[in-house]
């Protein structure tokens, strides 16, 4: 007598499983509509570039960030050379364990302008290729915000908005005073006003 079985016929999907099968496929093509459109709105520049410089993905502020860095060469799907120049200290450094390593660097325009920048290379279990990922990030709309938000708190008036903007800015108090068209020493008036509000 043979000791072989006989080999089953494949069993077919139940309808109930394949509905759960749909159900789960419809979730995650959901789950990344929304991670998108959440990276989409972002204040924050997100790029995904390849090692040889290709650029994989931009969200909206990143374009932004990218035209004001490079403005009279910008086009979509290019990297500036000020970013891709700081991504290959990461491929030119040997002596870092380049999977685990970020590397930070500040980006100036002007005065009144700066980009704080993150970048990490990483390689993805799924695939071989390694990509970077940077962020870009507004430092002075941060400042921006914050300073925002002391006004609100400290309940400045309106000339102690206008120092207190500056000030936050690193300006002098001779800076200020030449801005406003006013004395340092009504600077240094407000100036005293402003830092007793903030102790209370």
């Amino acid at each position: 007598m043979s000791n072989f079985k006989k080999q089953s016929k494949p069993r077919k999907p139940r309808e109930t499983e394949m509905h759960q099968a749909n159900f789960r496929l419809k979730d995650r093509v959901e789950s990344l509509d929304v991670l998108e459109e959440m990276v989409e709105i972002l204040d924050d520049g997100i790029l995904i570039i390849g090692v040889n410089g290709d650029l994989v993905y931009a969200n909206a502020s990143a374009n932004t960030f990218c035209y004001q860095i490079n403005p009279e060469y910008f086009e979509y799907n290019f990297v500036p050379p000020t970013i891709w120049k700081i991504c290959q200290k990461l491929i030119n450094n040997q002596s870092i364990h380049i999977d685990n390593f970020i590397i930070f660097d500040e980006i100036l325009l002007d005065n009144f302008k700066a980009f704080r920048v993150c970048i990490r290379l990483l390689k993805l279990e799924r695939l071989a290729k390694k990509y970077f990922l940077v962020i870009i990030e507004n430092q002075y709309k941060c400042l921006e915000n914050q300073i925002c938000m002391e006004i609100e708190q400290y309940n400045f008036t309106p000339r102690e908005t206008e120092i207190w903007q500056l000030y936050r800015a690193k300006y002098t108090y001779k800076e200020i005073a030449s801005q406003l068209h006013i004395t340092i020493n009504t600077v240094k008036k407000h100036m005293k006003n402003i830092h007793a509000k903030r102790r209370q």
